[in-house]
């Protein structure tokens, strides 16, 4: 969790749908008003001929309000890109520009088992640097901003798992950030609890104008979700696609256009592993 102070903020309710787009100025670059920007970016671990080349080169910005999906096969670096932007980690080459708060969230909620759910989304505050006086309302709120009213009180071992993932969101918006990175935080949920929580992603990044760059194996979830999907070559990692989704929103994880562009985005994707499956056989 980020324990940098910064200044409180409510939510401001709106209509579900993509945030206003920042409209550059003429002679600006679109990479000077990016949320995130990523220049020939290269990771690489280990050192000589053990060394593992996780990133390759990787160009990448997006764009403030932005939801962006990543895909590909596993071990194309998804994790580590995210690591990146995070700060968790730094580039062996190129670079990463990063111009607003983050915080990461994992496939696991990562609850502390000690603290009830409202002791979790406190101690985000406190890190902040939030008077303990004002940690209760602001708790309460975010705990209803993920209908979460009335559990408070609970211990993370008598919540489900969906449940879970909604107080690490809540966790999350406790540190007020602009950029929320999730890496894979609704893999190990049942399709139904999935569904519901990406009804709940969506309404909150429309509230909040949130910065999203979310990786996820399962390419439907990542059409229902996102403005732009951008798909990763096979290890080491590179952009090599990137397709834009023009459905309405809300979205269904079922609706036709949905299952149309998770189509083509799967085929490209299977090409992507022929190819590097090829390339370990030549």
């Amino acid at each position: 969790m980020s324990d940098s102070p910064t200044t409180d903020r409510d939510p401001t309710p709106g209509p579900v749908g993509a945030p206003t787009a920042v409209a550059a100025a003429p002679d600006v670059p679109p990479q000077a008003l990016a949320a995130v920007h990523l220049d020939r970016v290269t990771k690489a671990y280990g050192r000589g001929s053990d060394a593992v080349l996780a990133l390759d080169s990787l160009s990448l910005d997006v764009q403030p309000g932005e939801f962006v999906c990543l895909v590909g096969a596993s071990g194309c670096g998804k994790s580590t890109l995210l690591n990146l932007v995070a700060g968790l980690d730094r580039p062996s080459a190129g670079t990463v520009d990063v111009r607003a708060r983050t915080t990461l969230m994992f496939q696991e909620a990562a609850l502390f088992p000690w603290l009830t759910v409202a002791g979790n989304v406190a101690l985000a505050l406190q890190l902040r640097g939030v008077p303990r006086s004002g940690r209760p309302a602001r708790v309460a709120t975010l705990l209803r901003s993920v209908q979460l009213d009335g559990f408070g009180d609970k211990r993370p071992h008598e919540l489900s798992g969906g449940m879970r993932q909604r107080v690490a969101i809540a966790r999350a918006f406790a540190q007020d950030v602009d950029i929320l990175l999730m890496d894979e935080p609704f893999g190990a949920l049942d399709a139904m609890t999935r569904d519901l929580l990406h009804d709940e992603l969506e309404r909150l990044w429309a509230e909040r104008n949130l910065t999203v760059v979310f990786v996820t194996h399962n390419v439907r979830e990542a059409v229902r979700l996102a403005d732009r999907v951008v798909l990763l070559s096979s290890r080491p990692g590179r952009v090599v696609a990137e397709f834009a989704v023009d459905a309405p929103r809300p979205r269904r994880i079922e609706s036709p256009q949905v299952s149309t562009l998770a189509g083509e985005i799967t085929a490209r994707l299977r090409e992507e592993v022929r190819r590097h499956a090829d390339d370990d056989v030549a």
